[in-house]
């Protein structure tokens, strides 16, 4: 399936919340999602993550580059235990604003960043997802989605009970 950045962005955030991650979490899943196809990265990480919910990665890595960058100074460094999902990781970073490395050290990932260095740019447009992981991402994306009917409406879902566009 081929969609827009800004809809595989919005769609992967989706899919993450649908499978249990706190809003944040799953805006900056959308992000790396999105980096992580420019990149050409193995897609099997981001199927992974989603199944790994509510633990896994798009939960880890959001607090690990956080504490990473709480250290300060022009090159903070910090790990996380998530040697796994390396690639992953690497989308996560290349979605700063500014240049970060992450590398397997045993059984960690070491996260390097160089906050007075600009992130590459990354030529966005148009982007392809697998077919069998935009179906399970629209599917988990539909779990937040308030069921219709009047029940719903009377509790304020949608225009409500009177539609005066």
């Amino acid at each position: 399936m081929t969609c827009s950045s800004n809809e595989v962005m919005v769609l992967a955030g989706k899919a993450a919340r649908g499978a249990g991650a706190p809003p944040a979490q799953a805006s900056e899943f959308g992000r790396a999602v999105v980096h992580h196809i420019c990149a050409g990265r193995d897609m099997r990480y981001v199927s992974e993550a989603l199944d790994a919910l509510p633990k896994g990665p798009i939960m880890d890595f959001p607090v690990a580059f956080t504490r990473v960058l709480e250290k300060g100074g022009a090159s903070p460094r910090g790990q996380v235990e998530a040697s796994a999902w390396l690639p992953l990781a690497q989308s996560y970073a290349d979605a700063l604003p500014f240049a970060a490395r992450v590398t397997v050290i045993g059984e960690v990932l070491d996260i390097i960043a160089d906050v007075q260095r600009p992130a590459a740019k990354v030529a966005l447009g148009r982007l392809t997802l697998p077919n069998a992981l935009f179906d399970k991402m629209n599917a988990l994306a539909a779990r937040i989605l308030v069921p219709e009917s009047d029940a719903s409406r009377r509790a304020g879902a949608g225009a409500g009970l009177t539609d005066n566009d």
